[in-house]
């Protein structure tokens, strides 16, 4: 798993030092699945990592409510706050207008506050932020005080100008000794131009590394094995793979 673990480092790495075009209809958030434990993330510098743990007893069962298609695995949190982000580069910055859909999977643990958030910024070629959008937190009036996670959506169109985007998923503890703000299935997809409208120029092939990178995430989760389940104290989290461009909002 630790050679799939630095593979995917590696991927990710080239992916965000270089130009990617954009990708039409695929998910752009890497492992958004917690599939492939942490790689594709990055930890936030004084905040601790979240943790990709197994469904079962310690978190959310797989007859709690959660995606149909679950995996064997999702992020929980870890410590007071977990902070994880990864950046993708286009490479140029877009002109004209391009359809975005956000979505995941965030909840939590029976009546306790702790959340998830799921939030993407659009960054210009300076770095500036131009535009953002977020999904959750769920609260626990919105679980009925159950315990699983909740689908959210949003849509929206892809500022003008927009060179990169930064993906950000934080965990916040209100009680207890765990962080169980959960999360999984997250995605962001560019919706292609209608049929007779010509791509942005530059953005009409697709980045090779990238989709590798993205048809790699898919096979780690077919293949993927569960593993003994843990007791309900936190779990160390494990070594982060993900090495992003740069931390936005320094």
């Amino acid at each position: 798993m630790h050679v799939r673990f630095l593979m995917a480092a590696a991927l990710l790495a080239a992916a965000c030092n270089s130009q990617a075009a954009v990708v039409y209809g695929s998910n752009l958030v890497v492992n958004g699945d917690a599939e492939a434990g942490l790689a594709g993330w990055t930890g936030y510098a004084g905040y601790s990592a979240f943790q990709s743990v197994d469904y079962g007893s310690n978190w959310v069962l797989p007859t709690q409510p959660g995606p149909a298609d679950r995996g064997n695995k999702m992020f929980a949190g870890f410590g007071q706050y977990a902070v994880g982000w990864q950046t993708l580069d286009f490479g140029t910055a877009t002109s004209g207008t391009i359809a975005y859909s956000l979505t995941g999977w965030l909840g939590g643990w029976q009546d306790q506050g702790d959340n998830a958030l799921f939030y993407v910024q659009f960054l210009d070629e300076f770095d500036n932020e131009v535009g953002n959008s977020a999904l959750g937190p769920v609260t626990p009036q919105d679980r009925n005080d159950q315990t699983g996670l909740m689908y959210r959506e949003t849509d929206g169109f892809v500022p003008t100008g927009t060179r990169k985007l930064s993906f950000w998923l934080s965990m916040e503890r209100l009680v207890s000794g765990d962080n169980d703000g959960y999360a999984d299935n997250l995605s962001f997809v560019l919706q292609a131009p209608p049929a007779g409208e010509v791509p942005e120029p530059g953005m009409a092939a697709m980045f090779a590394l990238g989709l590798g990178m993205l048809g790699w995430a898919r096979r780690s989760r077919r293949e993927a094995v569960a593993v003994a389940q843990h007791g309900r104290r936190e779990v160390e989290p494990e070594p982060q793979a993900g090495q992003g461009e740069q931390q936005a909002g320094d």
